[in-house]
């Protein structure tokens, strides 16, 4: 008699099963020689998944392993891995797809848009000689691309670094169809990302900093000076600033963190002009937002003569950031760097609400209620709605 089928304990897909097991063993490992043997597995069985566009499988092994962070840490590291290079392996030359990220902000609505033919060349010789090693070929995307419009997911992201990639190879840029490209939201502050895919020889440098003659922080300041002035042909009326490109994901975890602050500084000038007062005619009042966990501070700012929400900031907490770290601290030093004297810290526990007409955040105001931001009717017509 045939024994009864019994479904799968942990609910989990078989193959979501085998990450697990392939990371949690890398994780355990105790010499370099094991480290090759999980290493292979695990990139083989995630190249799979990636061909296969099975992104559910994939976010349900991360979502398992995240209360284990070692087992976490090394799925994440390989998988993110395995997409930004199009899981190119082998002999051959190897792809890693780049990103040079963009802050600006603006009054007004920020580009993103095609790069000219013209500009797109001009970035490519910044780019050779401050940026990459000297034994590359590269190709550039050419769109200067919203969050909203970058590539969802892991399995999308190896399919355009795979595409980028095989521009490279032949020595041309890839032309992007912007019809097929979402619709980018409005913020005062955001990032734009140049995205760029570099061929280069099994052990080869990539980047400039890489090799002998240069260091990172040479390659920043080499990058902001001369990438940022082609750069601010695209972005006309925006203030900006650079981030040094990286792979992908390290460049955009970087964009992440660094466009923070940046929130912070481009709003406080933001009101300045619009107000007419000076930093430190502002106060900004400061509080943690839960859902079952502390997600985000959020930075309400009103002037010192009035109580009412004028903007507001979201600063996320990323990575590995939770209520033990110093973020309020972190927060309170960007904004007296700007010149905001007056800051109220608020220890309640706000719920993440938001607006029900418009779907804005909420912001704390100092006596421990929410309100939404509103600039003065005669202030707010050119202002974007949803603000960073």
């Amino acid at each position: 008699m045939k024994r009864a089928r019994f479904g799968r304990r942990s609910g989990l897909p078989r193959e979501a099963e085998e990450l697990i097991w392939l990371a949690s063993g890398r994780a355990d490992s105790g010499s370099r020689t094991e480290d090759v043997f999980w290493e292979s597995r695990l990139a083989q069985a995630i190249d799979n998944l990636l061909h296969e566009g099975a992104e559910d499988t994939l976010n349900a092994a991360l979502d398992h392993l995240y209360a284990l962070p070692r087992g976490y840490d090394e799925l994440a590291d390989i998988l993110e891995a395995r997409a930004e290079t199009g899981t190119t392996e082998g002999d051959g030359p190897q792809v890693l797809l780049i990103a040079a990220p963009v802050l600006a902000w603006s009054r007004f609505s920020i580009p993103s848009s095609t790069i000219p033919a013209a500009l797109l060349a001009n970035l490519r010789v910044h780019l050779a000689a401050h940026v990459l090693a000297g034994d590359v070929s590269f190709a550039l995307a050419n769109v200067l691309f919203s969050p909203d419009q970058l590539p969802q997911g892991y399995s999308e992201t190896a399919r355009f670094a795979a595409e980028l990639g095989a521009a490279a190879a032949k020595g041309a840029n890839l032309t992007i169809n912007t019809a097929d490209l979402p619709e980018t939201s409005r913020f005062l502050s955001d990032v734009r990302y140049l995205l760029a895919a570099v061929v280069v020889k099994p052990g080869g440098a990539i980047f400039r900093w890489q090799e002998a003659d240069c260091t990172r922080e040479q390659a920043a300041r080499q990058w902001a000076s001369q990438g940022g002035a082609a750069l601010s042909t695209l972005l006309a009326g925006c203030a900006t600033e650079l981030v040094l490109p990286d792979a992908y994901f390290a460049a955009s975890r970087e964009a992440d963190r660094a466009s923070r602050p940046y929130s912070i500084r481009a709003s406080v000038a933001f009101l300045a002009t619009t107000l007419d007062v000076p930093p430190s005619g502002l106060r900004a009042v400061v509080a943690p937002f839960y859902e079952n966990q502390l997600e985000e501070f959020r930075i309400a700012f009103t002037t010192a003569q009035d109580d009412a929400v004028v903007h507001g900031v979201v600063w996320p907490l990323i990575g590995a950031e939770d209520d033990r770290s110093e973020i309020a601290s972190q927060i309170e030093a960007a904004l007296r760097e700007c010149g905001v004297t007056s800051i109220v810290q608020l220890d309640n526990r706000f719920p993440m609400e938001y607006c029900d007409d418009c779907g804005a955040p909420m912001y704390p105001t100092a006596d421990g209620e929410t309100a939404h931001a509103e600039l003065p009717e005669d202030m707010a017509e050119q202002v974007p709605r949803h603000l960073h």
